[in-house]
């Protein structure tokens, strides 16, 4: 019997449960792409718990995907100090009149 090698990909463990991830990491970047929001203000619109949130912002921080657009208080929870945080806009190049 020869074994499959395991795949590069995190969360793929082969039961399809990857697209699961996928779709949900869409439905955050998604949300934060609407207006800057903070991570409980898109766990309470999409229902997709924060921890998964926490580690989707941390993965595209380190790509360089998100930013942080302000530090405020969360109009939820009412805690100061919160991120909001929101794609980043690649900057538009320089048009010759």
């Amino acid at each position: 019997m020869s074994k499959q090698p395991k795949s590069p990909n995190f969360f793929d463990d082969g039961n399809g449960k990857d697209k699961h991830f996928e779709a949900q990491m869409k439905r955050v970047f998604k949300s934060f792409s609407e207006k800057p929001k903070t991570m409980l203000m898109v766990e309470v619109e999409t229902g997709i718990m924060r921890p998964s949130i926490c580690r989707y912002v941390g993965k595209w921080k380190r790509q360089n995907r998100i930013q942080i657009v302000e530090i405020g208080i969360c109009p939820i929870s009412k805690h100061g100090g919160v991120q909001f945080l929101s794609p980043m806009v690649e900057p538009q190049k320089a048009v010759n009149p």
